[in-house]
């Protein structure tokens, strides 16, 4: 079995604040996950005005997280966040130009309702999901049944209504950092492999097409009270560090 600090909650989460110094790359098996919190975090388009995720504009939003997002890679990179320079792939799937990183980073972002969560690897292939705990889906077993694979359906189908959508967000947090991760996107993809779906086990990979399943590891992690994040790192095991920025 991979080996995985399964949880760390908020208290794990260690607060950083403005400005960033030159930050360590995380060691080998190591991911660190940073935690934004828009309402605590000062808008850089103005400032003096409002925070990070009061009245702005959807592009104005996207250019706020491009903003913290390329000031926390300089930070590891040595360079300003203006100079570092982010690419696609194939599939659009994000990564840094591997003439800066030299193959020593990745990173993954996800957000959700004003939260931010960046995923930084040492290297390996790594994606994250941010799920809010208390989201319902209206109906999540025919969710399931449209994205999910078959055996995940089944385990889902025998649980009661509760205990239902509590498992559904679980995998779908797992399964979404998976194909971020892989960058092959969610259309067509989630069927394609499984993982556990109760939210109590430690989380891991029991199948997937095309890939070895076991090279992948999960872990789970709570940045805030009533936040679920996710973390999928092609590596055979991983130990999170957690991080607020403030």
């Amino acid at each position: 079995m991979n080996i995985v600090n399964k949880t760390i909650g908020p208290d794990s989460f260690c607060a950083r604040q403005l400005p960033l110094r030159q930050l360590e790359k995380p060691c080998e098996n190591s991911v660190h996950l940073w935690h934004l919190d828009f309402d605590q975090l000062s808008n850089p388009l103005n400032p003096d005005n409002s925070s990070a995720s009061k009245e702005l504009s959807v592009f104005q939003q996207r250019a706020t997280r491009r903003f913290y997002l390329r000031l926390l890679l300089g930070a590891y990179l040595g360079l300003p966040g203006k100079d570092v320079r982010i690419i696609r792939r194939i599939k659009g799937r994000p990564e840094l130009d591997l003439a800066q990183s030299k193959g020593e980073l990745d990173f993954s972002v996800a957000r959700s309702q004003g939260r931010y969560l960046i995923g930084i690897s040492s290297g390996a292939t790594i994606g994250v999901d941010l799920e809010i705990a208390a989201r319902r889906a209206r109906n999540p077993l025919a969710l399931a049944r449209r994205y999910f694979s078959q055996g995940e359906v089944t385990a889902l189908a025998s649980l009661a209504q509760e205990e239902l959508q509590r498992a559904f967000v679980h995998t779908w947090a797992c399964k979404e950092a998976i194909v971020k991760a892989n960058g092959l996107g969610i259309a067509n993809q989630l069927c394609r492999f499984s993982v556990d779906v109760n939210p109590d086990s430690p989380p891991s990979v029991l199948d997937m097409q095309d890939d070895d399943h076991e090279a992948w590891t999960l872990a789970i992690a709570e940045p805030a009270a009533g936040a679920i994040a996710a973390v999928a790192v092609r590596q055979p095991s991983v130990h999170l560090e957690g991080f607020s920025l403030y």
